[in-house]
């Protein structure tokens, strides 16, 4: 009889990829039981004699965590898209295979992109507060007033599946023009009728600036105060991508002194945000919780996602998704 292989779970995770694991039968698996992230302790006693490893992008999983694995770990599976959490050298060298989820949370944060460029263009945040703390009182003329999508200038820094989804979202507000740039033109820009320009022209032409990029050595620190300066003083920046492509003191910079006229996050660096900190104190500023993919159902299929990998890495199978590199 085949000996049954170990699996480390960092974190609790929806039922549905608990339940494949369970009906496969070829593991045994133990997990940090909770929904807060599993101390580094833990991880480093969790993960030893491991087979398979299930992460979250908020587990650093590098050279000493792999070291505390032991030649046994043959896959390693990410519950997200990103994976700048992951030291793909180390894992490489050590013949890992890894599992990701790129394509099932395109459209959830595509819809949540488009929901914090609208919260933050028409100040909902704001006018929640003033009807909440007694401050509307009659009808002003320009009270409140924000910045409508009819006729603008939308500029998406990085037209990947996910810019792509933002674009085909935005275009049917009767948005004039869909800049984009990034590192080569995409054919199916044409479908949103999306212009390949270079970033310069995006930054300075745009009412509206999505970032969508990947974190990458290029990306990183990309919008900074020279990106910022650029803007138009009436523009709206928005991140869904990662808090890292941000300069979050060029921005707070650019808010408070009225260089651009709003920002949205949902990603910042770091995650979670302090609360002290001064972006926090900006009306202009509206900071979401890193709630990109967050519906249920999206949620549900990443979770059955990461175990199918899991699962076809641990029995030298095809991997539903897997991270070629």
């Amino acid at each position: 009889m085949k000996a049954v292989m170990k699996v480390f779970l960092t974190r609790r995770i929806p039922q549905e990829g608990m339940k494949i694991l369970s009906a496969a039968g070829v593991c045994e698996v133990s997990q940090w039981d909770s929904d807060e992230p599993v101390p580094r302790t833990e991880l480093l006693k969790g993960v030893q004699g491991a087979h398979g490893l299930l992460c979250l992008l908020s587990d650093k999983i590098d050279a000493e965590v792999l070291d505390a694995a032991g030649p046994n770990l043959k896959v390693i599976s990410t519950m997200s898209v990103g994976f700048d959490h992951l030291a793909l050298d180390e894992i490489k060298k050590r013949g890992i295979r890894i599992g990701y989820t790129p394509d099932v949370l395109t459209d959830a944060t595509a819809e949540l992109t488009v929901a914090l460029l609208l919260a933050t263009a028409r100040r909902l945040p704001e006018g929640v507060e003033e009807v909440k703390n007694g401050g509307w009182s009659s009808w002003k003329p320009l009270w409140l007033c924000g910045y409508g999508l009819m006729g603008s200038t939308v500029g998406v820094v990085g037209l990947g599946r996910i810019g792509m989804a933002i674009a085909q979202r935005l275009l049917p507000f009767g948005v004039n023009r869909l800049l984009y740039s990034g590192r080569t033109a995409k054919p199916r820009a044409a479908e949103v009728k999306g212009e390949f320009v270079p970033l310069d022209t995006l930054v300075s032409e745009s009412d509206f600036i999505v970032v969508s990029c990947s974190l990458t050595p290029e990306t990183q620190g990309l919008c900074d105060k020279a990106f910022f300066s650029k803007m138009k003083k009436t523009a709206v920046f928005i991140n869904s991508s990662r808090g890292a492509v941000v300069n979050q003191e060029d921005l707070y910079e650019a808010l408070s002194s009225g260089q651009i006229a709003a920002a949205g996050l949902d990603v910042t660096t770091p995650e979670p945000l302090p609360t002290n900190h001064p972006l926090l104190t900006l009306k202009n500023c509206v900071v979401l919780p890193h709630i990109g993919s967050a519906t249920y159902s999206t949620r549900g299929v990443m979770s059955a996602l990461t175990a199918q990998n899991l699962l076809g890495g641990l029995q030298d199978s095809d991997m539903p998704s897997e991270l070629r590199f």
